[in-house]
């Protein structure tokens, strides 16, 4: 039995025995733990119906409101050039628009997406087109640097914007059998090997990392996603489903371990394949790029330094960095299905 018994008891002593960071976790605790079934989220982009998980997971929203950003800039013609097998020729206005998308996105998931049980999260007002067309005016030619949170529909004032640490040891798989049936799954234990605290076998997570640990800003005001008892952190984890938005038919599943760029990894697949009309392994392939509401972040070796000195020409500071992705997609073909495994880490896409 997970939630009670020798299990539960195993992983309290293992915790409160820490020998330099003994924790507070009791059996009372896990015997507490309820799983919440929660309905998926969706939102529409070019021909294609985007669904994933609700707050607390903020991939989704954040996506739909740089997707909907993007939606209002001409990508399709920003498409990038393929030099030989598995390298590829960026354009410098494609990697501008969407770090710049990405800047507005994350000032807005790090001031008000958190746990829906203790926050109210305007998920409705965040995800609003109008409210999204109205944030797509901020994007120019230079830029913004640091973008601001904006005020969603339903909130009168912007609030505290707070990043967590979220480290990125995760794993994704995604899955389609042979009546259709889909799974996107992404799973963590947070930094590597979690808390490096074994039980019976598997490894004990560190969660907590997730949180905000500034609970106020220096005004004093409260963050959203500030450690609480019994609440659940924010994550970037961002399995989708992706559906034709006339038919219904399902499209694709994907998704990516990371951390918090998680989200611009999928992101970047999302543009590949409906912007791009690459195919889902060349779209995984493609360098990784973009901002979370700090440096425009390039791919180590993947991502040629006359792109860098364009961005840096337009404002952009700009940090070169080992992006280890781990997208893992399939996409429905004329005759059946494909599937992308990511290059850079040991995950292979196979079928029958």
């Amino acid at each position: 039995m997970l939630y009670g018994g020798p299990l539960a008891r195993d992983i309290v002593a293992k915790v409160r025995t820490h020998p330099t960071n003994p924790g507070l976790l009791s059996e009372a605790d896990i015997e507490a733990y309820q799983p919440v079934d929660r309905d998926p989220l969706c939102f529409v982009y070019r021909a294609a119906r985007i669904c994933g998980f609700p707050p607390p997971s903020s991939g989704t929203v954040a996506l739909a409101q740089m997707l909907g950003t993007l939606e209002t800039r001409d990508l399709r013609s920003l498409a990038p050039t393929r030099l030989d097998a598995g390298h590829w020729r960026v354009s410098p206005e494609a990697v501008h628009l969407f770090a710049e998308a990405g800047r507005l996105a994350f000032a807005d998931r790090d001031a008000y997406l958190a746990d829906p049980a203790f926050v109210e999260v305007p998920v409705a007002g965040l995800m609003d087109p109008a409210y999204i067309r109205q944030r797509a005016t901020l994007l120019g030619e230079r830029s913004m640097g640091r973008a601001e949170p904006g005020v969603p529909p339903g909130r009168t004032q912007a609030a505290v914007a707070a990043p967590s640490l979220e480290q990125a040891s995760t794993s994704h798989i995604s899955v389609v059998d042979a009546s259709g049936h889909a799974v996107a799954m992404t799973t963590t234990v947070e930094d590597a090997f979690g808390s490096r605290q074994m039980v019976h076998g598997f490894m004990l997570n560190n969660q907590l990392t997730d949180f905000s640990l500034t609970p106020r800003d220096a005004a004093g005001t409260v963050v959203a996603n500030r450690v609480q008892p019994g609440k659940r952190p924010r994550s970037s984890m961002t399995p989708l489903l992706v559906f034709d938005r006339t038919s219904g038919q399902l499209q694709m599943t994907l998704g990516s371990p990371g951390g918090s760029a998680i989200i611009n990894y999928v992101g970047k697949v999302l543009i590949g394949t409906l912007d791009w009309g690459l195919p889902v392994q060349d779209a995984i392939s493609l360098p990784n790029f973009g901002s979370r509401n700090g440096p425009t972040e390039l791919e180590q070796h993947r991502i040629d330094a006359a792109v860098g000195a364009a961005l840096e020409a337009r404002g952009h500071e700009v940090r070169y960095l080992d992006q280890t992705s781990g997208v893992q997609g399939i996409t429905r073909t004329a005759t059946g299905w494909a599937a992308g495994a990511d290059p850079r880490r040991e995950g292979i896409a196979t079928g029958k």
